[in-house]
C-alpha cells in the first residue's frame, strides 16, 4: 500500500509562513508527479501547485508568487513553501502522487488567522 506523510501544518498569523512536507516512498517518487491540494470547509478541493519529474512547476492563480513548490530527489520529498499567508489559505492541504493511478495523503491542516 503506498502511503505519502505530510507533515508542517499548524496555526499562522496573516502574512506569516510555513512549510509542508510529504513524504512519498521511493518506488513511485521518480516516476509520479507530484502535486500539492487543498479542501477549505464547504468547498471542492482545488490544485495548488504541481512539479513534473523534471521539475517543472505549476500553480493556481491565487498563490502564484506567494507559494513554492519543490521535489528533494535524494530525500523522496515533496515540500510546499507558504509565504504571505492569508486567511483565505486556511484548508486541509494534501499531498499527490499521479501517474497512472492518483495517490493521495490524509492531509495537513493550515490555519491562518486575521
Amino acid at each position: 500500500q503506498v502511503q505519502l506523510v505530510e507533515s508542517g501544518g499548524g496555526l499562522v498569523q496573516s502574512g506569516g509562513s510555513l512549510t509542508l512536507s510529504c513524504a512519498v516512498p521511493r518506488s513511485i517518487f521518480s516516476s509520479y508527479f507530484m502535486g500539492w491540494y487543498r479542501q477549505a470547509p464547504g468547498k471542492q478541493r482545488e490544485l495548488v501547485a504541481t512539479i513534473t519529474t523534471a521539475g517543472v512547476t505549476n500553480y493556481a492563480d491565487s498563490v502564484k508568487g506567494r507559494f513554492t513548490i519543490s521535489r528533494d530527489n535524494g530525500k523522496s520529498t515533496v515540500y510546499l513553501q507558504m509565504n504571505s499567508l492569508k486567511p483565505e489559505d486556511t484548508a486541509v492541504y494534501y499531498c499527490n502522487a499521479q501517474k497512472y493511478i492518483n495517490y493521495w495523503g490524509q492531509g495537513t491542516q493550515v490555519t491562518v488567522s486575521s
